[in-house]
This record gives C-alpha cells, sequence and structure tokens, in this order.
C-alpha cells in the first residue's frame, strides 16, 4: 500500500513538472508592447497642399506579440528568422490636423467657411508582422507590416467639417509600416525605437476619399521572453528543401465604389442653392474583377509572376452621361484590361498579395483620363482555406499611384501545372 501511495505521489509531481513546463513552453511564445508616436500628416500633392493648415497628431497604443519558438520546428518562421506576429490597438490624437479653403478659382462655385475643419481622433485595430533582419544579444532591427480596421466618429460633414476631404466615412481601413531598432535592457526587455508610417482610408467606398496619411517617430517599451530561444538563426531549418512549382491562379472579385466624379460635381460644380451643394451622400455602384495569372512558388515564402486582369465598372454609363451634360463626345466602356506583374508572400495559410501593371484597355471618361495613370497597382490579404486545395478567400484594394480605386473580396483558386 505503501509503496502504491509512493508510486502514486512520484507520479502527480511529475505530471506536475510536466504540466509546468509545458506551460513555461507556452508562456514563452507570447509577449507584448507599449509605444507613443509623434506624428505629421503628410501633404501628398499639390493640390492637398492648398488646403492643409495644420499637420501635427500624436498616437499611442499596445500589441500583443506572438512568436515561434526554435523548439517548435516551424520551417516558416525559421525562414523569416523568427518573426512576431501581433493584435494591436492604437488611438491617434488628430486635432491638431486641420484644413481650410481659401478663395480660389480651382474650387468653382465652392464658397469659403468661416471655420477650420479638422479630422478628429480615430482608433484602430489591426494585425501585424514584424521581420528582424538583424539579431544579436542586444540589438534588433526589424520592419513591420500592419493591417486592420480603423474607426473615426469625427468625418467629412457639410455643415461644420466642410474641408475635411481627408476622411468621408467612420470605418476605414488602416494600413501601417515601421522600421525600428531594439536595445536589450534586460533578458525579457528590451526599448524599441523607430519611425512609423500609418494610412487610413475608406478604399473609395464613400467620399470624399483623400485619405490621412502620417509619418512619424515611435517609441516602445517591449516584452519578449522569447527572445534569448530565437536570437541565433535556425540555418537548418531555415533550408529545409522546398519542392518549387508553377501554377495557374484563377481570382475572382465583387466589390463597391463611389465616384470622385460625384464628389467634384457637388464640390466645385454645383450652386449653393442647390440642395446637392457639397452634399456628404454618393451612390454606391458595383465592381468586378476577374484575375488569371502564370506564378512561379520558387520558395516557401514567396511566388511571382505575370498575369492579365479584366474589370467590369457599372458605373460606365453614369460617367458617359455625365460626360455629354458638359458637351464631352469621348469613348467610354465598362470593360477594362491590363497585365500585371504579381508578387505574393506566404507565412502558413496567410498570405499578402501585391500587383503593378499598365492598362491595355480602359475607357472611363473626361475624369479618368485629367486624373487617373495609365496604369494600377493592387494590395490584399488572403487566407487560404485548409484541406480545399489551396481555396484562398480575402480582399483587395485596387489603386492608381496609391489612390483607391475601389475595394473588393475576392475567391482565389490554384491549379498546379508542374
Amino acid at each position: 500500500m505503501r509503496r502504491s501511495v509512493f508510486s502514486f505521489c512520484l507520479l502527480f509531481v511529475f505530471c506536475l513538472t510536466l504540466h509546468a513546463e509545458q506551460a513555461d513552453t507556452l508562456a514563452r511564445h507570447w509577449g507584448g508592447s507599449l509605444q507613443v508616436s509623434p506624428g505629421w500628416a503628410l501633404v501628398m500633392d499639390k493640390y492637398q497642399k492648398k488646403w492643409q493648415k495644420g499637420r501635427r497628431n500624436f498616437s499611442f497604443g499596445g500589441e500583443v506579440t506572438y512568436s515561434a519558438l526554435r523548439s517548435d520546428s516551424d520551417v516558416f518562421a525559421a525562414a523569416y528568422g523568427y518573426p512576431t506576429i501581433s493584435l494591436g490597438v492604437q488611438y491617434s490624437f488628430n486635432h491638431g490636423v486641420t484644413m481650410h479653403r481659401d478663395p480660389d478659382p480651382e474650387w468653382g462655385m465652392a464658397e469659403e467657411v468661416d471655420y477650420d475643419s479638422y479630422l478628429g481622433n480615430s482608433l484602430a485595430l489591426y494585425g501585424s508582422f514584424a521581420r528582424p533582419f538583424f539579431r544579436n544579444q542586444r540589438w534588433e532591427a526589424d520592419y513591420s507590416i500592419n493591417i486592420g480596421v480603423g474607426y473615426s466618429p469625427t468625418k467629412y460633414n457639410p455643415v461644420y467639417n466642410v474641408d475635411n476631404e481627408m476622411i468621408g466615412a467612420r470605418w476605414l481601413i488602416f494600413f501601417g509600416a515601421g522600421l525600428h531598432a531594439s536595445y536589450r535592457v534586460a533578458r525579457d526587455w528590451g526599448l524599441k525605437a523607430g519611425v512609423e508610417y500609418w494610412h487610413l482610408s475608406n478604399g473609395a467606398l464613400n467620399r470624399p476619399n483623400k485619405g490621412a496619411n502620417f509619418l512619424g517617430p515611435s517609441l516602445a517599451l517591449v516584452y519578449e521572453p522569447y527572445y534569448k530561444d530565437v536570437v541565433l538563426p535556425d540555418t537548418a531549418l531555415s533550408r529545409k528543401a522546398f519542392k518549387r512549382y508553377v501554377y495557374l491562379n484563377f481570382t475572382a472579385g465583387v466589390g463597391g465604389k463611389s465616384l470622385n466624379e460625384d464628389w467634384q460635381k457637388t464640390q466645385f460644380q454645383t450652386s449653393t442653392d442647390d440642395p446637392e451643394y457639397r452634399t456628404s451622400t454618393f451612390p454606391h455602384y458595383m465592381a468586378y474583377s476577374f484575375q488569371a495569372d502564370l506564378m512561379y512558388r520558387y520558395h516557401r515564402k514567396w511566388a511571382s509572376g505575370i498575369g492579365f486582369d479584366v474589370f467590369y465598372g457599372t458605373y460606365a454609363s453614369h460617367v458617359r452621361k455625365m460626360d455629354e451634360a458638359k458637351g464631352l463626345s469621348i469613348p467610354h466602356s465598362p470593360w477594362s484590361f491590363g497585365i500585371a506583374f504579381k508578387h505574393q508572400v506566404f507565412y502558413h495559410n496567410l498570405s499578402m498579395s501585391m500587383s503593378a501593371g499598365p492598362y491595355l484597355y480602359r475607357r472611363m471618361g473626361d475624369n479618368a483620363k485629367r486624373i487617373e495613370k495609365s496604369y494600377y497597382e493592387r494590395i490584399g490579404l488572403l487566407y487560404t482555406i485548409p484541406h480545399t486545395g489551396g481555396l484562398s478567400v480575402g480582399g483587395y484594394v485596387k489603386a492608381h499611384l496609391g489612390k483607391a480605386d475601389f475595394t473588393e473580396f475576392v475567391v482565389a483558386y490554384p491549379i498546379v501545372l508542374w
């Protein structure tokens, strides 16, 4: 009986020890940070320079971070040098960002108001991927990409915020990027300094949509209990063989947008006694797309290729009527075609897709000829659903030199050729 009790006690102590070790290992995956960042609103072109007044803002926030450990045998983490995946929140004080249109013939029928418009504070919730490109026992350098959603209770308003052309919707798309250097002040603690860029806009889903762009330094206190486990690269695991392959990738998208043509008309080409003078209500239009890409996945992390893009805009007839009302007789078509260089970055089932290329055919009227470029860009985030043969779902933003054209939901499917 005593032997049985003694054996049970030994087994119980062993289980507790094993559980404590497992709990400690799990805890070492997780960290966090607190950050402050004074910033300045960027003036993106001569048009914005004419009405942008105050530019200063201040942001603070925090992140919950996760890192794989060397003991996890995670080939993706090893290939990227053990990056950190984070869920972050950022609150920005933006009332120092102000706008005012002075009298100017370029504003057409728009009349000056007797107050300054302001941007208002904003809140962002985002996911972040931070990849180190240098590490030793004391120093680390990394870059980060952040994608998420933003919320701004203050937006364009024709009565009390009429010159706020930066933000035209309360719910927004948040994008950020940063470059940082960290110094270890203790085993698990460090100070991180860097430069941050972040952007808020509604992806052309509403007007106005100039977007708010910020740049500024940052300082953060970081807690990284996993650092000692990942400071040295796992070269054997990162070089684990990967079978390269070529595939066709087909993507279909459905999205929406509001028109810059409607914005221009109601802001600058409508008299003050018209009910639509500087309105805040704009119609929405559907936009469809299809992509056929020939891709080469030459690394576990990357694939590149070239693709043919088709776009269909239901708003072409509306644009044609607006141009005809101005006495313009130019070709219009709902169809656009382009060819683009494609690049995709993979991390497990998540991937970021980027593309850029020229139009082969586009007839979207006078406004498009004047303000659009002859080329377009796309950026999006995709999730590959397990056990579906590679089926992915996600969202893209299509743009012209960073100015959103439309936002879309996409479904993609690859077919491996060889």
